[in-house]
């Protein structure tokens, strides 16, 4: 599989944000058949980190429902996996795309 066959995007959310900073771990949805090591890889290659850590985790679909005028339709969010990405000590991770040094300047 390719690099971005298995890293499908970053999951920028309020906890996901939280934990980057605070510990380091970057979480991210990736391919339901990619293992740890094909991640780890997949990682390293396309942001040149060392990684030293990998979990993940198999999200279930939330059931749907709404109302139509023909009644009420029923429905299911796909499931997905992400994985948890820890960082070795004081490497950083660009999610954003922005210089620390453009922040500092402005």
């Amino acid at each position: 599989m390719e690099i971005f066959e298995i890293l499908k995007r970053p999951i920028l959310s309020e906890k996901a944000t939280n934990i980057s900073e605070k510990q380091g771990v970057y979480t991210f949805e990736v391919a339901k058949d990619a293992n740890k090591l094909q991640i780890k890889k997949a990682v390293e290659d396309a942001y040149g980190v060392n990684v030293e850590k990998v979990n993940t985790i198999t999200c279930i679909g939330k059931a749907k429902s709404r109302n139509t005028k023909k009644g009420p339709t029923f429905g299911k969010k796909s499931n997905y996996k992400k994985a948890l990405v820890k960082l070795a000590a004081g490497e950083v991770l660009d999610i954003y795309g922005v210089d620390a040094t453009e922040e500092s300047a402005s």
